[in-house]
């Protein structure tokens, strides 16, 4: 922790918007889109899947039930009951089989009366589950998981959002880090963007030099990469400073269309903290009181960056964005 000697007024801050030119943003969301997902999806936290009662979510139209077999790893299906159309996210579990609270069909997780199991994964801190006709592309047996630290060492929260905007207006967002300091000033100071990603690059990665506000002229200054390995996901991680290795994954998951036919988006947002400070170990003890903590900070900058979205797709579909 830092404290400001000289701190610069928001409206006296360097201007980025020459820095963040459009095209920049464009061709990294491009390459983002062309990297292969394997048809995975992140669809919430693992400790929202609890062993007596199923999660229900909607990805691309489609609605999932997942739940926890008798050995506690995750089974999903379609969420529709295949005999008379039952919503199985309201049939309880017993001993790890969904039960259907209308006529009493079994799941066990294995083929049955027509209901056939989508790939589902448990990586620890997020589910996920494999949709064919939805990704279109050359599945894959496992989801491409980012690299995290160890668990054992780790403290993890996930918050979950949902915003009208498609998967490509969340990514882009992550993708525009000069937009911090202006439009998070109650979480962001001293932003620099010092590196941006090459045309031709593998991996988009832009390299960022920021303080994190804690209170007052207090700040914790720390240098962090970001890069997108798949469509639908950006990873943040803190190369430097306080916290180093620790790492922000933002999964953008699409729901499907509401009433007024508007595109839905879940963000699905896990982070994952580390620290080789020996007060850290006290931190991970007292989770249970953290992760809310975490998970409003996370609620807080997402209240701003879906209204970003969602104002980015509004001008989208009517032919009026300007990037």
């Amino acid at each position: 922790m830092r404290l400001r000697r000289a701190p610069v007024a928001w409206e006296r801050q360097r201007p980025t918007w020459r820095a963040a030119r459009p095209a920049l943003i464009a061709g990294a969301l491009k390459r983002a889109q062309a990297r292969p997902s394997g048809n995975w999806y992140v669809v919430g936290a693992s400790r929202d899947l609890r062993p007596d009662r199923p999660l229900a979510r909607t990805v691309d139209g489609h609605e999932v039930v997942l739940w926890r077999d008798a050995r506690g790893r995750p089974v999903a299906g379609p969420g529709v009951c295949p005999h008379l159309g039952a919503p199985l996210r309201d049939s309880p579990v017993r001993c790890g089989t969904l039960v259907c609270h209308w006529h009493g069909l079994a799941l066990d997780g294995t083929p049955s009366a027509g209901w056939e199991p989508w790939p589902a994964h448990d990586d620890g801190v997020l589910l996920w589950v494999r949709l064919d006709d939805a990704g279109g592309e050359e599945p894959t047996g496992r989801p491409p998981v980012p690299a995290r630290p160890a668990a054992a060492g780790a403290l993890a929260a996930v918050y979950t959002g949902t915003g009208v905007c498609e998967p490509d207006d969340v990514v882009a967002n992550r993708l525009d880090p000069w937009h911090g300091a202006w439009f998070h000033p109650y979480s962001f100071v001293d932003l620099t963007v010092v590196d941006t990603p090459g045309p031709r690059e593998e991996e988009d990665a832009f390299t960022v030099d920021v303080s994190f506000k804690v209170a007052g002229r207090f700040v914790v200054p720390v240098r962090a990469v970001f890069t997108a390995p798949g469509p639908r996901t950006v990873v943040m991680r803190i190369t430097d400073g306080e916290g180093e290795g620790s790492v922000v994954e933002t999964h953008a998951t699409p729901l499907g269309r509401d009433a007024l036919g508007r595109p839905r988006t879940a963000v699905v947002e896990a982070v994952v903290a580390t620290s080789e400070r020996p007060g850290f170990t006290v931190a991970r003890r007292a989770a249970p009181l953290l992760r809310p903590a975490i998970r409003y900070a996370a609620g807080r900058l997402w209240r701003d960056d879906l209204a970003y979205a969602e104002r980015r797709w509004a001008l989208r579909s009517t032919g009026r964005f300007p990037g």
